[in-house]
């Protein structure tokens, strides 16, 4: 139903209300009240619509010109659509504008609109809809989903404008600190050599530290594109743009986590020297054991504070699903917060970590430096491209990693 109809439709209800009151000489009933003001609000939110159409156009002006150019096209028959428009009364008395009947090239045009009730079909090849319409672009262009990326808002995040980046680490502590007494001579004058039997003497303690380097990689990928595609696709460009830099992020993270060192790839926590290891069958005697043991570690071992677990979402979900003897969930269940938690610390789904191994540690000992965040380049410099009209698409970053302090990291087992 069109704007106008469903205003006189309206306004029509309104006035049988009105008559009804006024023909037995009483005021408005409660119900016939209410029923008033909803149709009085409807009148005005389709007046609104209504003058937002036809913003040049009074609204009782424009009802009354539809009504009629409605009943001239039924009279006119069923002709053509040029020929019910030239016999329109909005034509004739557009043209009354021009004397003679003749449009000077410089005029400026504007006739009113004219209404048409017969349908125009955008079916069949031969159609109004065929010819006329054109497909609106909706602007959505839905790619293949991702996995959830979380490393990198775990570790401490870093830039540099260096490619290798020196740090030191404390690799062993002597402590022998001690309470001391009071000396009970003063050093002789001799020079001989002080001795406990003097009093006094104050233990000597010591530290060995270790240079480190880590040195800046780089992470790569390109595609090819045709300069034709990059021209008439205006979301090509942008779709490989994210995608480049998407398998970026997911490169870097699984460099994070498990890049074993060798060439250009960066040495990962799991592959990190040092870091400590808990066992499923070394008193871990299920995975709850395991993961609170490994906390243990963190803190007695590692002399840090633990920030989270890290796991595969499929192992996550064995800890989400637990029951107990008695078929209840041992943690919230399906109605559990969203954030999950074992043992107090917060559960980080990955999965770049390997199914049957989980992560406990503090997060913040590990550390990435930017060197060049993700950057896109476009060259036809490539092989004979440049013949081709075709254009390499270069997506690249720069980083560095290290785990600063590897006794703060705890791979356990899950079986």
């Amino acid at each position: 139903m069109d704007l106008e109809t469903q205003l006189k439709n309206l306004l029509a209800e309104v006035k049988t209300i009105t008559e009804v009151a006024e023909r037995e000489n009483r005021g408005f009933t409660a119900d016939e009240e209410a029923l008033a003001k909803s149709k009085l609000a409807e009148i005005a939110e389709v007046k609104e619509k209504i003058t937002k159409a036809k913003a040049d156009n009074d609204l009782l002006d424009a009802l009354r010109d539809t009504i009629k150019s409605d009943e001239e096209t039924r009279d006119q028959g069923r002709g053509s659509l040029g020929e019910r428009f030239v016999k329109s009364a909005e034509y004739t008395q557009f043209m009354k504008s021009f004397p003679g009947g003749q449009i000077s090239d410089r005029a400026r045009v504007n006739s009113a609109p004219m209404g048409v009730k017969s349908l125009l079909t955008g079916a069949g090849d031969g159609s109004v809809g065929s010819a006329l319409v054109r497909p609106e672009d909706s602007g959505i262009l839905e790619a293949l989903g991702r996995r959830e990326l979380t490393l990198r808002s775990l570790v401490s995040v870093r830039t540099t404008s260096s490619d290798a980046i020196d740090y030191v680490q404390q690799i062993s502590r002597e402590n022998n600190a001690a309470p001391i007494p009071e000396a009970q001579s003063a050093k002789p004058i001799d020079g001989t050599e002080v001795t406990d039997a003097l009093g006094g003497l104050k233990p000597e303690g010591g530290f060995v530290l270790k240079k480190e380097t880590a040195n800046v990689k780089t992470l790569a990928e390109w595609v090819p594109a045709t300069r034709r595609a990059l021209a008439d696709v205006k979301q090509l460009r942008a779709l490989i743009d994210q995608e480049l830099r998407d398998d970026l992020k997911e490169k870097e993270e699984d460099q994070i986590l498990t890049g074993d060192g060798t060439g250009e790839n960066l040495t990962g926590i799991l592959q990190t020297s040092g870091i400590q290891k808990q066992t499923y069958s070394n008193g871990g005697s299920d995975i709850f054991l395991a993961a609170r043991k490994a906390k243990r570690k963190v803190r007695t071992v590692g002399r840090s504070v633990p920030t989270g677990y890290l796991l595969n979402p499929e192992d996550w979900e064995k800890y989400d699903t637990a029951k107990g003897t008695d078929g209840h969930f041992l943690g919230g269940g399906p109605f559990g917060p969203a954030q999950g938690a074992v043992w107090g610390l917060p559960v980080i789904e990955s999965e770049a970590v390997p199914v049957g191994t989980a992560i406990c540690a503090d997060f913040r000992k590990a550390v990435l430096w930017d060197r060049e965040q993700s950057q896109i380049s476009i060259s036809d410099s490539h092989a004979d491209f440049f013949v081709r009209n075709l254009v390499a698409i270069l997506g690249e970053e720069r980083v560095a990693f290290a785990v600063t302090r590897p006794s703060a990291f705890v791979q356990f087992d899950l079986a």
